[in-house]
C-alpha cells in the first residue's frame, strides 16, 4: 500500500502524509509527530523553534527576488482525532494507520484516517523539502492540541510568528474560502453516585445503540446524525416506565467534538420482565431505523446478557440521570440570518462516563454569536441543575469574525478565478478553526482557510479526495507566487 499511496499526486504530498501516518499522534500526546517534523525540517536546512506547549514555528527563506515580499504563513495541527470501530483492534500510541485507496479517495482501515489536520503538515513538509518553488519568506505554523480545545493556538505568545498573512489549510471542502467561524463552550456536567446493593434476583445486560454515522459536532450537526446518548436516554426512559429497571452504568463518547456513535448501558432486569423490555428495544428499534432511515442506515439496538454486579445506581440517581439524558438541549438551535445555510448555534452531547464515584457529561456548545454560546450553555445548565447535576464550564475560544474586505481574500479569490475559471464560494463554518484565537493573538493578521475534500472527519469514515489534494497543492503554490 505504501507503494501505491506514494505514487499519487502530488507525489511528495502523499509521501510525506504517509510518512505522517505511520507516527502517533492523538492530542496532547504530539512529542513522537514533533520531533519528526523537526527532523525533517532540519534534513532540509530549515530552522525552527516551539514554544512551552510544543507549538512549532518552522522558517525558510524566500527565493530569489522574493524577499521583499511580506512574510507568508502556512497553519496547521499536528494532532489528529483517534477513533476506531469496535470491532478494529489498533492501539493508537504504536500503530501506525494503515491507509487504502477507495474510488478516488484515501481512507483508513477502521480508524480515523488523520488527513484532519496531517494533509496541511504533509503540504507544509513538501513545500519545505521542494527546491523549485517560488515563494516569499514562509512559516510554517503547527500548533498542537487543536481538537481538544484549541489549546495550542490560545498558549501562542506575541512575538512566536512575524509574518501577517495566514493560510490555514484545516478546511474540508474544495472550491471554498473560508473566512469566520463559530466560538465555542465546554460544559460539563456531574453528580455523586448513589450507589445501592445489588440483588441477585436481577440479571445484568449491556443495553446498546450503535451502528450510527457520527462525525464532527460542528460540520455534521445540521445533517440530524443520530447522536447515541440521546437515543439511548430516549429508550431507557421508555423501559423504565413499563419495567423495574436497574442501572449499573453508563458510557458513551470519547471527544468533546465528535457526534456519539454508540452508547451502551449495564442495566438489570428481573427475569419475568424481560420479554417486556425486549418488546420495547424492538418497538424503538423499529422506531429509530423509521425516523433515522435516509441517514442512518446501520443503527442498531443489542441487549446482551453480562456477569454479575455487586452494586447499582439507587433508583432516585436512575431516574435523575435518565431524564437529564432525555431533555437536555441537543442539535441545532438556530440558523444564521446573515449566511444562508449556515449553522448560528448548536450544542451536542458528546461523552457520557460512569466513574467510581460519579457520572460526567460533556456537552459543547457553539456560535458565531458569543451571547448565543453563553444561552445555550445556561439552557443546558438549567436542565443539569433541575436533575441536580453540578455544572462547570471551561475558557471556550472565540468566533473568527468575517472581514469580507480582506486583501488577502480578494487576492485568493483572484487566483482561484483565473486558475480554474469560477469564483470560489466565501463561507463561515460552524465549527473552531485556529484563525479565531490566532486572530485575537496577532492583531491585524489577514486569515483564510481553505483545504481539499474530507467527508467523515472524526469518525472511521474519514477520507480524502485525490484529486482535491493535488487541486489545493496547484492553488497553494499559485498563491506564495502571487500574494504581495
Amino acid at each position: 500500500m505504501k507503494e501505491m499511496i506514494e505514487a499519487l499526486e502530488p507525489k511528495n504530498v502523499w509521501k510525506n502524509f504517509y510518512a505522517l501516518n505511520q507516527i502517533p499522534r492523538c492530542s496532547k500526546h504530539e512529542e513522537k509527530v514533533s520531533k519528526f517534523v523537526t527532523d525533517f525540517a532540519e534534513n532540509c536546512g530549515l530552522t525552527w523553534k516551539s514554544d512551552k506547549v510544543g507549538n512549532l514555528l518552522i522558517s525558510k527563506p524566500a527565493t530569489k527576488g522574493m524577499e521583499d515580499r511580506p512574510a507568508l504563513v502556512i497553519q496547521g495541527h499536528l494532532d489528529m482525532v483517534c477513533e476506531k470501530n469496535n470491532d478494529t483492534e489498533h492501539d493508537f500510541s504504536t500503530d501506525p494507520i494503515k491507509m487504502k485507496v477507495e474510488d478516488g479517495w484515501v481512507t483508513a482501515e477502521g480508524t480515523t484516517l488523520g488527513a484532519d489536520n496531517g494533509i496541511a503538515v504533509a503540504i507544509g513538509m513538501a513545500v519545505m523539502e521542494a527546491k523549485d518553488l517560488v515563494h516569499p519568506p514562509l512559516e510554517f505554523l503547527f500548533t498542537v492540541d487543536e481538537e481538544t480545545g484549541l489549546t495550542g493556538a490560545n498558549a501562542l505568545e506575541k512575538g512566536f510568528v512575524n509574518g501577517r498573512i495566514l493560510l490555514n489549510i484545516d478546511s474540508e471542502e474544495e472550491g471554498a474560502l473560508y473566512i469566520g467561524c463559530a466560538g465555542g463552550l465546554n460544559t460539563l456536567l456531574s453528580d455523586k453516585i448513589e450507589w445501592q446493593k445489588a440483588s441477585n434476583d436481577y440479571i445484568t445486560y449491556n443495553l446498546t445503540v450503535g451502528g450510527l454515522r457520527g462525525g464532527h459536532s460542528g460540520l455534521n450537526i445540521h445533517e440530524g446524525y443520530g447522536n447515541a446518548i440521546i437515543l439511548l436516554g430516549r429508550l431507557l426512559k421508555a423501559i423504565s416506565c413499563k419495567v423495574n429497571m436497574r442501572m449499573v452504568a453508563v458510557n458513551a463518547g470519547s471527544k468533546h467534538n465528535a457526534i456519539p456513535r454508540e452508547a451502551v448501558a449495564s442495566i438489570q432486569i428481573m427475569p419475568d420482565q424481560l420479554i417486556t423490555a425486549k418488546e420495547i428495544i424492538r418497538e424503538y428499534e423499529q422506531i429509530y431505523k423509521n425516523e433515522y432511515k435516509l441517514i442512518e442506515e446501520g443503527i442498531f439496538i443489542s441487549l446482551k446478557e453480562t456477569g454479575r454486579v455487586v452494586r447499582v445506581f439507587s433508583d432516585d440517581f436512575t431516574s435523575r440521570l435518565i431524564r437529564l439524558m432525555y431533555g437536555i438541549p441537543n442539535g441545532v438551535m438556530a440558523m444564521s440570518h446573515a449566511i444562508e445555510g449556515l449553522v448560528e448555534t448548536s450544542t451536542n452531547l458528546a461523552i457520557i462516563e460512569t466513574k467510581e464515584k460519579h457520572v460526567e457529561l460533556l456537552t459543547s456548545q457553539r456560535s458565531s454569536l458569543a451571547s448565543a454560546v453563553d444561552d445555550t450553555a445556561e439552557k443546558v445548565k438549567a436542565v443539569a441543575e433541575l436533575a441536580g447535576f453540578h455544572v462547570e464550564y471551561n475558557d471556550g475560544y472565540p468566533a473568527w469574525e468575517p472581514n469580507p474586505d480582506s486583501k488577502l481574500l480578494a487576492a485568493c479569490k483572484k487566483i482561484y478565478q483565473d486558475k480554474y475559471g469560477k469564483e470560489p464560494e466565501v463561507k463561515a463554518i460552524h465549527a473552531g478553526l485556529e484563525c479565531g484565537i490566532i486572530g485575537e493573538h496577532y492583531d491585524g493578521m489577514d486569515m483564510i482557510s481553505f483545504g481539499p475534500d474530507i467527508e467523515g472527519a472524526h469518525s472511521p469514515d474519514e477520507r480524502l479526495r485525490i484529486e482535491s489534494t493535488q487541486h489545493i497543492w496547484e492553488y497553494l503554490l499559485e498563491i506564495m507566487k502571487t500574494i504581495q
